[in-house]
């Protein structure tokens, strides 16, 4: 499961089908809906939060977002909580630096197009969901997975 932390506007098609289908996974561990992967450690972020469900709630918002800019459909009747006003969770920036060079390499492989397109970017923008501070890689993170 990767829950990127980086605009959606940087991830190729894969990556942008890929996000939704885990934010759609981690929609129903966080809801109860599933045994499986209730353990992941990207969960751990929105299982911080006063109402995880409305943290990936807004998180799923914004992959959709990003899809309908794209021309794809991506049914927004599967997000089960909608928040009621923006949710902002932190994100250090060791944390979207990190994932900001383990896409590129994704990109570099399966889309290069995409990777020469994003190649002067030094620090992409965040998803929207989050807001920037200070700090290292997130402890959850799993370096070398996924």
């Amino acid at each position: 499961m990767r829950l990127w932390s980086v605009h959606p506007r940087y991830l190729d098609r894969q990556a942008l089908t890929a996000c939704w289908r885990e934010a759609l996974l981690a929609q129903a561990v966080l809801n109860g809906a599933t045994r499986g992967y209730t353990m992941h450690p990207q969960l751990a972020r929105f299982r911080s939060q006063p109402s995880p469900l409305q943290a990936v709630g807004a998180y799923l918002l914004s992959i959709a977002d990003e899809a309908g800019s794209r021309g794809y459909r991506f049914d927004r009747s599967k997000v089960l909580h909608l928040p009621p006003r923006p949710v902002l969770l932190s994100l250090e920036i060791g944390q979207l630096d990190y994932e900001w060079n383990h896409l590129m390499r994704k990109l570099e492989v399966r889309s290069p197009d995409i990777a020469t397109r994003w190649a002067e970017v030094l620090r992409p923008d965040p998803h929207p969901l989050f807001t920037l501070v200070e700090g290292p890689v997130a402890v959850w993170e799993r370096p070398g997975k996924s």
